[in-house]
């Protein structure tokens, strides 16, 4: 029988900590708070744990070990193991190997382990509840991580990681505070399901609502409510279509402090190799999606052959610049390996190369702008075919 048709087992451990933990939040967390009360010290923690607890899954599980959008110290990566174990959503292992087939397989009913396309519960969390045929662990998309010492030694304490993180940490506040039952409550049990919750909203949500400006090849979209959220995850259309790139929030106002994050560490030597995906390529992205929408809504709307011809022209535009860009990559690679040859050698030398890599530089920036301009002229051709419907 397929799962469409019987429905698997329950997954008890998954119920008891999806299901059964926040029920225990929603009687006990308020309740104590209208008995005794909770006070600064522990919704201070509580707050600091969750940023904590999530900024490591979005550093760490995701954007480091899931992508390899850069590398990180030893330090940093010990430091993301045990506050991402707090997360309470598995080892680095199973976890960065469910996200990188629901990256290679996004949509798909059948292959996707979170799929937004078997409704918004199931991409939330209904998918942990059962046994399904998707949550088999399959690691052999991950033999990166299977040799880094830090996420195996995680994978094989996992258990140990996070009763220490979720019950000792807290338990340890409590004993300092002089209040326990408050910090178990508070900084323990509410935390935790809050800190889930918002892990979730990106599965499920961020596939539901939002816009799509980079790719419309599949649900993911970008939602600055959710970006605020989830630590910047929130740019979800952005990052499934550059799932490498360090940042998902690209634009320097953009809500995306896991990007803060990853910067400072570069900064002081804990981080290095940060992916940036160059702005050439952003804006191609974008210019394909603008092309793709100009394209249906002339076909569907009385546009006169007018908007059709520019619309046609544009589309020229933007080929030879995007040819031209594949030109200079090419060409700026061969004279890397010019110099790697020696070339370099004599001072001379030296200066011309210097002044030929910032005519480069120079180049790319005008292939930048044209297409950010062609970007304004085609929003102006849209409106133009709307007003003609």
């Amino acid at each position: 029988m397929t799962e469409k048709q019987s429905k698997p087992p329950f997954d008890p451990v998954n119920v008891a900590v999806f299901v059964g933990l926040p029920l225990l939040a929603l009687i006990l967390v308020p309740a104590w708070g209208v008995y005794h009360g909770y006070d600064a010290f522990e919704w201070g923690w509580a707050l600091a744990l969750l940023y904590l607890n999530g900024m490591s899954i979005t550093g760490g599980y995701h954007r480091l070990w899931a992508h390899n959008a850069y590398k990180a110290h030893p330090a940093l990566k010990w430091f993301y193991a045990f506050w991402g174990a707090g997360a309470l959503q598995n080892s680095i292992l199973i976890w960065a190997s469910d996200h990188r087939r629901h990256h290679r397989h996004v949509d798909d009913n059948e292959l996707d382990p979170y799929s937004a396309g078997r409704g918004l519960w199931f991409s939330h969390m209904g998918w942990m509840l059962r046994q399904y045929r998707t949550n088999n662990p399959d690691f052999s998309n991950a033999q990166d991580l299977e040799r880094d010492p830090v996420v195996m030694f995680q994978h094989k304490h996992y258990l140990a990681f996070t009763l220490t993180a979720n019950i000792g940490v807290p338990l340890a506040l409590g004993l300092w505070h002089g209040d326990v039952i408050s910090a178990l409550l508070l900084v323990g049990l509410a935390r935790l399901v809050v800190n889930h919750h918002v892990t979730f909203f990106i599965n499920s949500l961020a596939h539901y609502w939002g816009r799509r400006p980079y790719t419309e090849s599949n649900s993911a979209r970008d939602n600055d409510i959710l970006a605020f959220l989830t630590y910047g995850e929130g740019y979800h259309n952005y990052h499934h279509i550059f799932q490498n790139d360090y940042r998902n929030g690209i634009r320097w106002y953009h809500w995306d402090p896991t990007k803060w994050m990853i910067n400072l560490c570069a900064r002081v030597g804990l981080a290095s190799k940060l992916n940036r995906i160059p702005d050439f390529r952003i804006q191609r992205a974008i210019l394909d999606t603008q092309f793709e929408r100009a394209s249906r809504q002339i076909a569907t709307t009385n546009a006169c052959d007018n908007l059709k011809a520019r619309l046609e022209r544009e589309y020229q535009l933007f080929t030879e610049s995007v040819n031209a860009w594949k030109e200079l990559q090419s060409e700026r690679y061969e004279r890397k390996k010019a110099e790697f040859g020696g070339a370099l050698e004599q001072h001379k030398q030296q200066l011309q190369n210097k002044w030929e890599r910032a005519a480069f530089r120079t180049k790319f920036k005008e292939l930048e702008y044209s297409l950010k301009m062609q970007n304004k002229r085609l929003s102006l051709l849209m409106r133009e075919a709307a007003a003609a419907a």
